[in-house]
């Protein structure tokens, strides 16, 4: 493929390291600014009885909605109102609970500040990431969070770049430091993500992914072994459940329980489930979760594990690809 005319990969690579390098100055600019006013801001937010509603215009809306999922997702509830849509009636989705999150590098953004008196009329709390601490947007604040650079990586110094990294950097520094002061624990960001590969796994029992019902093998102590290895191999899952007559388990055979047995040339004809069976097999509870079921075959290096209840009945049965399947694993 041949290069476009006045393109020189050096070059392309050097302003690649250039913005980088830049993009980096302004987050450590950023960090060595942080304090008391971020020390406010956390606990306006903490305060806050509703929603953050954030708000930004161009790139600086980019960064809010990002924002707002992020604080969505990690315990604070948020939500985007595009500050053009406010002025025409999304305005009446802000309420007297809320608080204002609002982003602009300069402070002067008119569809944001057109709607700043509204805000202050009703007592709407009002936080404010921008780069000019005496801008319109900054006066109307009860907390500004600096987010000024001292340039754009934009070559012109135009295009929103080291900006937007400094205001979604800091969108992300508030979010964590209002999960940790909520006490946000994985269980809490599993269930706002429950498609996810957390959410699977912290919300995900075995009950929701074991085999049951008629899909489960199993046999009673005294079933002739021939009777017992039709079992396993029309439920297909290379090992069956040993009950007693009230549906307690009282061992599992497997398919390397019948290699071994082969390989002592036992006549097995003759024999039982109790003979052959391997007693107090590993067991895992219904309401446990799936993952718990997963470390328990890995630990023990089996493939198969019998699943009861709480009252200690044979209720179903798990192997391993039960998990893949449910993407546990």
């Amino acid at each position: 493929m041949k290069s476009k005319i006045g393109f020189d990969p050096a070059h392309a690579v050097a302003l690649a390291r250039e913005t980088l390098d830049i993009e980096a100055a302004a987050l450590l600019g950023l960090k060595n600014r942080l304090g008391d006013a971020f020390a406010r801001a956390v606990e306006l937010v903490l305060q806050c009885e509703g929603r953050v509603v954030v708000m930004g215009m161009g790139k600086s809306g980019h960064v809010g909605r990002k924002i707002a999922a992020t604080l969505a997702s990690t315990g604070t509830p948020a939500m985007f109102v595009h500050p053009a849509e406010a002025s025409h009636g999304d305005l009446g989705m802000i309420t007297a609970h809320d608080l204002v999150l609002a982003i602009s590098n300069s402070g002067e953004s008119d569809e944001l500040t057109a709607i700043l008196p509204v805000l202050k009329r009703l007592s709407i709390p009002l936080l404010a990431l921008t780069g000019r601490a005496e801008s319109t947007l900054a006066r109307h604040a009860e907390v500004v969070l600096d987010t000024s650079v001292a340039k754009e990586a934009c070559p012109l110094n135009l295009a929103p770049t080291a900006s937007t990294t400094v205001q979604m950097a800091l969108g992300d520094a508030l979010a964590v430091a209002l999960l940790d002061a909520r006490g946000f624990k994985e269980e809490d960001f599993a269930r706002s993500h429950p498609g996810g590969a957390l959410g699977r796994k912290l919300l995900t029992h075995v009950r929701d992914v074991m085999r049951s019902g008629a899909a489960v093998p199993q046999v009673l102590h005294t079933t002739p072994f021939t009777e017992m290895m039709r079992e396993m191999s029309a439920k297909g899952l290379g090992a069956t459940a040993v009950v007693d007559e009230q549906g307690r388990v009282q061992g599992i055979f497997t398919d390397g329980d019948l290699r071994r047995q082969i390989e002592r040339g036992r006549d097995l004809r003759m024999l039982t489930a109790a003979d052959v069976m391997t007693r107090n097999p590993r067991q895992v509870r219904d309401d446990a979760l799936a993952v718990e079921a997963a470390d328990l075959m890995e630990e023990a290096r089996i493939t198969s594990v019998l699943v009861v209840d709480a009252a200690g009945q044979l209720v179903g049965a798990l192997n391993f690809n039960d998990l893949m399947r449910a993407k546990v694993i």
